[in-house]
């Protein structure tokens, strides 16, 4: 999978566009990633993630990087996760398709928008 293209509120992977916030897995794309707050990750937004046992999450915190992680989220993640980047999502997505065709399972978990 590679992302062709992000900007503010809409990327674009394989040839698809999508305009809310998305998980890449291994085996494809989940437009329906929301959390249980609005700009901040949690533990309990993880465990889809975290049941797909990857090897590299990467998390896209916006296009300003206003998505905020919480402190017990990264800890729960690096419990069992050999890498775990928050970057704004830009960044995120050149990350991940660096990564994401490599020996390792990677997740990217990408807020779209702020």
């Amino acid at each position: 999978m590679l992302i062709e293209h992000f900007q503010s509120g809409r990327i674009i992977v394989d040839g698809r566009a999508y305009t809310s916030d998305v998980i890449l897995w291994p085996e494809g794309v989940d437009d329906s990633w929301w959390r249980v707050e609005n700009h901040q990750v949690c533990p309990e937004d993880l465990e889809p993630i975290l049941n797909k046992n990857p090897d590299v999450v990467i998390l896209g915190a916006g296009s300003s990087g206003a998505m905020t992680v919480a402190e017990e989220a990264l800890s729960r993640l690096r419990e069992f996760c050999a890498q775990v980047h928050v970057e704004k999502t830009e960044s995120a997505c050149a990350l991940y398709n660096e990564l994401a065709g490599g020996p390792d399972r990677v997740v990217a978990a990408l807020h779209l928008s702020c």
